[in-house]
């Protein structure tokens, strides 16, 4: 069981790090990119007004957010390589590509997130990191703590 959690976590991570070097190529991370980015699913996308709302104030702010997103996909992607706050981070990443497919509503192909999501998901919930991770170390070492 361990060694299937940590290849399904290797599977998000590594399409998350392609995705942060494949943006970064297309300029998605500077402000007039990604505020670009935004502007396309507001135009042509179907996500609710209220998601739709917040994305607005979003690319009002791409000066701030736009490194932001990149530092975050960046983070994701190390910590599950490294089996660093696994379940934490694993959460946090399903949430993430949910509201992006919430955002490419009506945009994308409407299933093309709905994998990532799950495994992500799936991920928070198993046993991802406690074989070789970072939080097998910890878990060995405070094994009364439930985070690991």
């Amino acid at each position: 069981m361990d060694s299937g959690a940590n290849d399904m976590a290797a599977a998000p991570n590594e399409r998350r790090a392609l995705a942060v070097f494949e943006n970064l190529g297309k300029g998605l991370y500077t402000p007039s990119g990604y505020k670009g980015l935004i502007d396309f699913y507001l135009k042509n996308g179907h996500a609710p007004a209220a998601w739709k709302t917040i994305m607005s104030v979003l690319a009002a702010n791409a000066a701030v957010v736009a490194p932001l997103q990149a530092t975050t996909e960046l983070t994701f992607g190390v910590c599950l390589l490294t089996g660093t706050a696994t379940r934490l981070v694993a959460a946090a990443a399903g949430a993430f590509l949910f509201t992006l497919w919430l955002s490419e509503l009506g945009s994308a192909w409407i299933w093309e997130l709905a994998m990532p999501v799950v495994v992500a998901f799936s991920l928070s919930v198993s046993r991802a990191g406690r074989t070789w991770g970072v939080d097998a170390v910890l878990a060995r070492r405070y094994p009364a703590s439930p985070i690991w």
